[in-house]
């Protein structure tokens, strides 16, 4: 055998194994595999790629998965869908040094010399195309065995290749198109139902149970507390005694206060005894009545204090207050606040919103309280009230109060002072506006607008 001859017959012979292995192949993948990765035992590359009309950039040379939103797979998926097609299997040769200057992008991804395999549909395949490319120029002998390669390769592969949509609705191309189009525009329909769908705009505010109309028991006059009554969160009735003042200085002022009435009286007696026969004890009588008068007066306004040293509970209800301890002994003023006396049951919500999410909320919209105590089942209220204006709170930061009343008071399961995460629920909008409100506010933000 001559030298010429030797070449040839390994090259006829490397033909006939790819196309025992490509017809003992179990499935498309593995026809798709050897294609791309196997063809180098008959023509030498350093590149490979395969491209099919059904899913574009299928498989790439060296690596076990295509990763679709690559730059290297998205150039070659543009590439692929420029070139020409034809009505049969054919191989041919470019040299990308010859393209235009402005065209040089292909120096990132490929060497000079690229062979482009048309492959037309046949059978379940869909079509496409086989890229080889290396360093040197492909002679014509390999462009024939490349070209009859694939060739084999398409006749085997169009029986183990995955049917796509439109050969089981049994269409052609131009059908499958249509259902492409037909499907990218459902998905923009889909898109656009979806964003108009109404949604509630909310927002979510820390909150607490507060009491609703407490009771507030002020001190009665100045003094000094001698000893409390009742406990926090104790349940007390109405007139219920709650505190008492120290009364050691007030009976003493109401004794001194007596004892001067006394003697006003009994001197007042004896001068209008003698006014009969003395009229300079006569001329005394107005003035010592006039003692009299304020003495009485002072005794009344003492006894009245000495009453109400022991304050009593102004309703029935849960009494509030933080320590009892802290207020033995401890002297107070007219006016200052001891403890609140809430009725049982009856609580509001109150929550603090921060001037950036602000919503315009109305009366009567959906407040849903979901407490630290049990976040799994919320507590439903109404809102009754919403700050025109933010208030400086003691963390510094500024917020809006909004209170909102309970609308199953019999169902309740908490307590006031219990704190949670309250959601209020304002207009409905569209999904769209709803997602973008947040984003389109920050941008405007940023930008100044």
């Amino acid at each position: 055998m001559s030298d010429i001859e030797q070449p040839q017959s390994d090259s006829l012979a490397t033909l006939m194994q790819l196309g025992r292995r490509a017809r003992e192949a179990g499935d498309a993948a593995e026809l798709r595999f050897l294609l791309v990765n196997e063809s180098v035992s008959l023509v030498s590359y350093r590149q490979a790629a395969l491209w099919t009309e059904a899913k574009g950039v299928e498989v790439l040379s060296g690596v076990s998965s295509v990763e679709r939103s690559a730059p290297y797979t998205q150039w070659l998926d543009n590439w692929f869908k420029r070139a020409p097609k034809g009505e049969k299997t054919l191989a041919y040769q470019t040299d990308l040094r010859l393209l235009s200057q402005n065209d040089d992008s292909w120096k990132t991804w490929l060497p000079a010399h690229v062979v482009s395999v048309f492959l037309p549909p046949l059978g379940r395949f869909s079509g496409g195309r086989l890229m080889l490319a290396r360093d040197s120029a492909f002679s014509q002998a390999e462009l024939q065995l490349v070209q009859e390669w694939c060739d084999i390769w398409r006749g085997v592969y169009q029986y183990k290749a995955p049917r796509t949509l439109a050969q089981r609705l049994g269409i052609g191309r131009d059908g499958s198109k249509l259902i492409r189009t037909g499907v990218k525009l459902g998905l923009v329909a889909v898109i656009i139902a979806i964003s108009q769908i109404p949604v509630s705009l909310s927002v979510l505010a820390p909150a607490e149970l507060i009491p609703k109309e407490p009771a507030v028991v002020r001190a009665p006059m100045d003094g000094i507390i001698d000893s409390l009554s009742v406990q926090p969160n104790e349940l007390v009735n109405v007139e219920q005694p709650l505190f008492e003042f120290d009364r050691a200085a007030l009976e003493n002022r109401l004794e001194v206060a007596q004892r001067s009435l006394a003697t006003s009286q009994a001197e007042y007696r004896a001068r209008a005894q003698r006014a009969l026969f003395d009229a300079e004890s006569k001329a005394q009588l107005s003035v010592l009545k006039s003692q009299i008068e304020e003495r009485e007066v002072e005794v009344e306004y003492l006894q009245a204090l000495n009453a109400r040293s022991t304050v009593l509970s102004p309703q029935s209800g849960i009494v509030l207050l933080d320590d009892a301890t802290e207020w033995i002994g401890r002297p107070v003023v007219t006016g200052e606040r001891i403890m609140m006396i809430a009725r049982e049951n009856e609580v509001l919500v109150e929550a603090w919103l921060s001037p950036s999410d602000i919503l315009p909320l109305k009366i009567d919209s959906p407040v849903y309280l979901f407490l630290s105590a049990d976040p799994t089942t919320p507590i439903t209220a109404k809102l009754i009230y919403l700050a025109h204006q933010p208030e400086l709170r003691p963390d510094g930061n500024f917020a809006y109060r909004a209170r909102a009343e309970l609308i199953h008071t019999e169902e309740l399961r908490a307590r006031v002072g219990l704190k949670g995460t309250a959601r209020l629920e304002g207009e409905q909008v569209s999904l769209l506006y709803w997602v973008s409100r947040r984003p389109w506010a920050a941008l405007r933000a940023w930008v100044g607008i």
